[in-house]
C-alpha cells in the first residue's frame, strides 16, 4: 500500500521553489536588462519573494539604499516596469502561468543596520564607563 500524500506539503515546497527561482531571475533582470536610471543609480536587491498558494501572484520585496523618497521612486519604477519584468520571467521560468507581480519596499536591512549601530554605540559607552 502506498503512503498517503500530503498535498499541502507538496504545494508549499513547489511554492518555495518558484519563489526562489523568481528571486534569482529577477536579480539577474535588474542587473542586466533594466534600463531605468532610477534602478541603475541605486543599489537595489530582492530581499524576499512571497508566492501565493496557487502561484497566481507574487509579492516582491525590494531593498535599496537611499532615503524614503528614493525608495518610493524605485518601487514606482518597478511597478511601471512590471509588464516587462513579468514578460522576462515568463521567458526564463518554466511555468504554465507567470504570476502577477506586486512590488513592495523592504526596510528590514535598514532596521537591522540601525539596531547594529545602537548596539555598537552601547558597547562604546560601556567601555568608556
Amino acid at each position: 500500500m502506498l503512503p498517503e500524500r500530503k498535498v499541502g506539503a507538496m504545494t508549499s515546497h513547489r511554492k518555495d521553489r518558484v519563489a526562489e527561482e523568481i528571486k534569482r531571475e529577477l536579480s539577474e533582470i535588474i542587473r542586466e536588462d533594466m534600463k531605468d536610471p532610477r534602478v541603475k543609480n541605486g543599489l537595489v536587491s530582492v530581499t524576499h519573494v512571497e508566492v501565493s498558494r496557487d502561484i497566481s501572484t507574487a509579492t516582491i520585496y525590494l531593498s535599496c539604499l537611499g532615503n524614503t523618497e528614493e525608495q518610493a521612486s524605485i518601487v514606482k519604477a518597478f511597478k511601471q516596469a512590471g509588464g516587462f519584468i513579468r514578460g522576462e520571467l515568463a521567458n526564463r521560468l518554466n511555468l504554465r502561468f507567470t504570476p502577477e507581480l506586486t512590488f513592495r519596499s523592504d526596510h528590514s536591512i535598514q532596521v537591522g543596520a540601525r539596531i547594529n549601530e545602537l548596539l555598537n554605540q552601547q558597547a562604546r559607552e560601556g567601555k568608556e564607563s
